[in-house]
């Protein structure tokens, strides 16, 4: 006999308790609660830049505002992340919940730093879940080769639109 395991929603997942002393992070992916592992100095170094860089763009085109995790983004009942970078343009603020202090909606921008324990969800579901919600551009940033994948929705299906190594700069 199959045991057919219940889907969380947001709101189940939101209600769970953590331990204090539990400093991970969890997204819930698919309805499903995957346990984040902390970032690395290596990880934490690439984010800074590539959030530095965004920032200074968003902040001198007064286009929108960035944010890193760990913020909750949720999509839909059964998908809330936490992206490591996102952008959301001004004209799309209505998708920042103020008084819940989440993202209800598609960012414009994710920004993906692989790790061995993300890869999988980042390439597979995670980027699934954003392209059917219209995330519009998906990057996904690899450390051990220092490549990045850049992804654009066109026609509502992502289509690799740059992909750079060793330099790691996107334009």
């Amino acid at each position: 006999m199959e045991v057919l395991q219940k889907k969380l929603t947001y709101q189940e997942f939101k209600q769970i308790e953590f331990d204090d002393s539990d400093d991970s992070w969890y997204e819930l992916i698919n309805g499903e609660l995957v346990k984040k592992q902390s970032p690395t100095i290596s990880h934490q170094r690439i984010s800074r830049k590539i959030e530095r860089s965004l920032e200074d763009y968003a902040l001198k085109t007064q286009s929108g505002e960035m944010f890193h995790a760990p913020l909750d983004v949720v999509l839909d009942d059964n998908n809330a992340y936490q992206p490591d970078i996102f952008f959301i343009k001004k004209d799309r603020f209505f998708i920042l919940d103020e008084k819940e202090q989440v993202v209800i909606g598609a960012p414009d921008l994710v920004v993906e730093i692989l790790s061995k324990g993300t890869a999988i969800y980042d390439k597979g579901d995670k980027k699934d879940i954003y392209e059917m919600n219209g995330v519009r551009e998906y990057w996904l940033v690899e450390p051990r080769n220092m490549s990045v994948e850049v992804y654009a929705l066109k026609n509502e299906r992502y289509r690799l639109v740059a992909y750079l190594e060793e330099t790691g700069i996107v334009k």
